[in-house]
């Protein structure tokens, strides 16, 4: 009876609005739990905020210091204090506010939260991204907002707590693999600029899930005559590192990100990042890493979804957090998908992936590579394609985000009568049959996937940062090396094979983007440039 005795004393709300883009639809194969959510369950949820004045990443020139950005582009104290008091009258906890990520984590009950943002909370079981059944909260429908908080809101992310993301790893079957390379045999191939390390760099990996441990890293780095790289884990939401749960899984995902990007830039120090695989911990890890002190110099992400499997608020808020980190100084590098053009959609049609999308990521596709890996020689590197259930390269044209100015030479096509931002924008070895040599619980393995192209790439930024000099934002820098059309510097083209609705061609293509590094030349290339 507590929670409705709660309704009756707060009934005097003022009346409510609807919170625009807050609709969402059943989860997948959803079906109702046997057990049925106690109305005096706890629940968390993340409210995003408005910022003070709009952010516009692409007119920066320099990275704004944490002061600048706060008074500028993070959340007025008002608004906080507003949202915080309303909340705190009607019973709500507030667990954290952060005015600078323009974040409120607060916690209640599932009845009051429920009254409070006019939703019915229920327990399922659906299907996750990566098709296995699990069971969550789940709401429909669209939500809404107390009135004296309307606009000043933004999102209300958690609420329903359904796996937003899936890893974008492949592993390849032993008999498969064709040519298995280490990460600093890659570095000698793609040509990373040396003396460069990422010495002074760091490097933030987000993990929704697994763990790794030190005895595995240390064996691993050992194997390699690399030095353990300086590591720090995060827990984000409740979350932490949780090695040995799923070594078929994101265990394998998360030592993957560390072995890559740890091996390439073994100056840089790296921290990683632990948070559910919800819309609000995904939201909520990204915001961390990009308000840290310091910047991290790359931020790598390789989990995602179809742009059009996100509600709008969440996918707004993410691809807000993501244009914080640019505007503070960082990369993120997100892996493009695995799942070629359709991105595991059934309506015949092409897709592509988020927060890959997101015009404030260098999405990161992926290529079959055919190399000598002791003299870095290359025989032949073309799309990743091994079919539908073996893994592609994902790549296409957003139908959610409007064509970026630098991109607007590139070549993008228009879909469906639509402009919208290409993907991905530079590529590197993802197929598991030519894939990288890494430890995962005490197994040696082949791993590809896209999720080994965005750590790939985070070291190779922190190499280039080390050596030139900041870099962010990094999207109009590499699409201003290349001539219309044409391959830029910096960039080996890769112009054969297609990942289903796409072919690479002579230039920018949504497969491979604007190419594979040859990280001296595009040293040289962003150094003349300055």
């Amino acid at each position: 009876m507590g929670t409705m005795h709660s309704h009756t004393m707060h009934s005097n709300f003022g009346g409510t609005v609807p919170l625009e883009g807050s609709a969402r639809l059943k989860a997948r194969d959803a079906t109702s739990h046997r057990t049925v959510l106690d109305d005096d369950s706890p629940v968390s949820a993340t409210l995003i905020l408005r910022r003070r004045l709009p952010l516009r990443v692409e007119r920066l020139r320099v990275a704004l210091t944490a002061d600048e950005f706060a008074h500028s582009h993070g959340a007025d104290p008002a608004d906080v204090a507003l949202v915080t008091d309303t909340l705190r009258g009607l019973g709500v906890d507030v667990i954290e506010e952060v005015a600078a990520q323009r974040r409120v984590r607060i916690s209640g009950t599932v009845g009051l939260l429920g009254w409070i943002f006019g939703t019915t909370l229920e327990m399922v079981t659906s299907r996750d991204p990566d098709g296995r059944r699990v069971s969550h909260r789940q709401r429909t429908g669209i939500l809404r907002l107390p009135a004296a908080l309307d606009g000043v809101i933004v999102a209300v992310l958690g609420l329903d707590d359904r796996p937003q993301a899936h890893v974008q790893f492949r592993v390849a079957p032993s008999a498969a693999v064709r040519f298995s390379y280490t990460p600093p045999q890659l570095g000698e191939i793609y040509e990373f600029p040396s003396p460069a390390t990422g010495a002074g760099q760091m490097i933030a990996l987000i993990e929704l899930g697994g763990g790794y441990s030190p005895a595995d890293l240390d064996a691993y780095f050992s194997s390699l005559g690399l030095a353990m790289p300086a590591i720090t884990s995060v827990g984000i939401d409740g979350a932490e590192n949780q090695p040995g749960q799923n070594p078929n899984g994101t265990d394998v995902e998360v030592l993957l990100d560390i072995e890559v990007a740890g091996a390439l830039a073994p100056g840089a120090a790296l921290t990683v990042y632990f948070a559910p695989n919800t819309d609000a911990g995904f939201v909520d890890a990204v915001s961390q890493a990009a308000h840290a002190t310091p910047t991290p110099t790359a931020i790598s992400i390789s989990w995602g979804q179809s742009e059009d499997d996100w509600t709008q608020q969440a996918r707004t808020a993410l691809d807000e957090a993501l244009a914080d980190a640019v505007a503070l100084g960082a990369t993120v590098t997100v892996a493009a998908g695995d799942n070629g053009s359709a991105d595991q959609s059934t309506d015949g049609r092409a897709h592509v992936d988020f927060p890959a999308s997101s015009p404030h990521a260098l999405s990161c596709g992926g290529t079959t590579l055919d190399a000598d890996a002791t003299s870095g020689a290359i025989y032949s590197e073309t799309v990743w394609n091994d079919g539908p259930a073996q893994g592609v390269t994902g790549g296409g044209v957003s139908d959610r985000f409007d064509l970026p100015a630098w991109q607007a030479r590139a070549g993008v096509p228009t879909v469906n009568g639509f402009r919208g931002r290409g993907v991905p924008d530079v590529a590197a070895d993802a197929d598991p049959e030519t894939g990288y040599w890494v430890r995962v619980d005490g197994r040696e393995l082949t791993i590809g996937g896209t999720s080994a192209a965005a750590p790939l790439w985070a070291a190779l930024i922190a190499r280039l940062v080390e050596a030139a000099g900041p870099l962010s934002p990094v999207l109009p820098k590499f699409y201003g090396l290349a001539a219309a059309g044409g391959a830029p510097n910096g960039f080996r083209d890769i112009t054969s094979g297609d990942n289903g609705a796409y072919r690479a061609e002579p230039g920018w293509d949504a497969c491979t983007g604007l190419g594979v590094p040859n990280g001296i030349a595009l040293l040289k290339a962003v150094q003349t440039t300055r």
